[in-house]
């Protein structure tokens, strides 16, 4: 981000971006090393590590429209620090999990914390940054994800090479961390949907068609997403027989983010056909996976997780700056949460289909199926994200009031 912008970007936004980055961190040193620690520590399978990952998706995902509703409603501030200390409260029940219920427990609690605090959180971030900067206030973001990715890589890997629990007690006290600087350092946001109660809220959601057919297609962006979770680190450990080297490619993935975000935006900054970015991002996505199949050494993998990381590069920034176009502004937290079963379904989906296809592939000597479904998906959502994009340039064309601007 360069100064002219970085001097636009009020306080309020940039004490934003500080929680998202301690957020990322907390949260990506305990994913990955999770479900290497319920295969490993605890005996279970990949599938059954993607369901636990899965109920954890959905418990946030799930919620989060109600999440969204009740922040548009009662305001963000306290929303997203209430949803901060139930993540930190489950994150670190992670710790002390003896039983398979005790795992499902902790998963739920994790979700539910994020049902709050996502929705709310993206709801403020644009409701407080100005238009003309949002979507390189989003690209920095993304950037910061990665910067807590690579730093959450090495702290993970240190913890977990020591003791799981000291990196379950970590990333809780990250977002208890979160939770308190936000309560004293952010600035009160007022409820923007006054008018309306939660169901009515709810109903104006989802009678907007385009809208809920946006959230629909991008259900296939997330099942390609959550492989980053469960079958890329499965894969380079299978490949590699070390467990360091997730963190490697993990980290190769978040460097090319943080090194090229920015450069990639402002590439792609007068092609103002976001939906249609937004597919040909997720097609890269696919078949940087598909090249995974063919990966024998460390290296390889790095180089097709490249492909992978320039996909997200072309698709996150553009995919979280249409929902604030589409959504009238009293309810963008609504749209946000709405948006959000994208993910709950898509991603939960990802994850225990993306297990349960991994290792029935490795059990059928057909190391190439999970990787060639990736492919398909993405090349599935460009063909749909397309279409859409046309169809809205035919609404605006013809001058209908309500066509959302692409």
């Amino acid at each position: 981000m360069n100064r002219e912008i970085w001097g636009q970007t009020p306080v309020s936004v940039k004490l934003l971006l500080c929680t998202s980055f301690m957020m990322n961190l907390g949260f990506y040193a305990l994913i990955p090393y999770l479900t290497l620690h319920l295969t490993g520590s605890i005996g279970w399978t990949v599938a059954m590590a993607g369901l636990v990952l899965s109920v954890r998706q959905f418990s946030q995902q799930g919620f989060a429209f109600l999440g969204g509703v009740v922040a548009d409603k009662f305001g963000y501030k306290g929303t997203m620090v209430l949803g901060m200390m139930v993540r930190a409260i489950g994150f670190a029940m992670f710790a002390f999990c003896t039983e398979t219920w005790h795992f499902f427990i902790a998963a739920i609690l994790s979700g539910l914390g994020g049902s709050l605090f996502d929705p709310a959180g993206s709801a403020a971030f644009a409701v407080l940054t100005p238009d003309s900067i949002r979507k390189e206030v989003f690209s920095f973001r993304n950037v910061l994800t990665n910067i807590g990715v690579v730093g959450s890589q090495i702290i993970g890997t240190l913890l977990a090479s020591v003791d799981f629990t000291y990196l379950s007690v970590f990333a809780g006290g990250m977002f208890a961390a979160n939770a308190l600087l936000v309560f004293f350092f952010l600035q009160p946001i007022a409820a923007k949907n006054t008018s309306r109660g939660i169901w009515s809220s709810m109903a104006v959601v989802i009678r907007d068609r385009r809208f809920v057919r946006y959230t629909m297609i991008l259900m296939g962006y997330y099942y390609l997403n959550m492989q980053l979770f469960l079958t890329i680190p499965q894969l380079v450990e299978d490949v590699t027989q070390r467990k360091a080297d997730v963190g490697i490619v993990l980290s190769a993935i978040s460097l090319s983010v943080i090194l090229l975000q920015m450069k990639v935006t402002q590439w792609l900054e007068k092609y103002t056909q976001r939906f249609t970015l937004i597919g040909i991002g997720t097609m890269v996505m696919g078949a940087g996976l598909f090249l995974l199949a063919f990966a024998d050494n460390l290296w390889l993998l790095i180089v097709n997780s490249f492909l992978y990381a320039l996909g997200t590069m072309i698709a996150v920034p553009n995919l979280v700056e249409v929902v604030p176009r589409l959504a009238p502004r009293e309810q963008v937290g609504a749209y946000y949460g709405f948006n959000g079963y994208s993910l709950a379904i898509g991603g939960s989906f990802g994850q225990f289909a993306g297990g349960w296809v991994y290792d029935t592939a490795r059990d059928l000597g057909t190391p190439w199926l999970p990787w060639t479904i990736c492919l398909l998906i993405g090349i599935w959502v460009a063909w749909q994200m397309y279409r859409m994009e046309q169809i809205i340039l035919a609404d605006s064309s013809k001058n209908c009031p309500n066509a959302a601007r692409s």
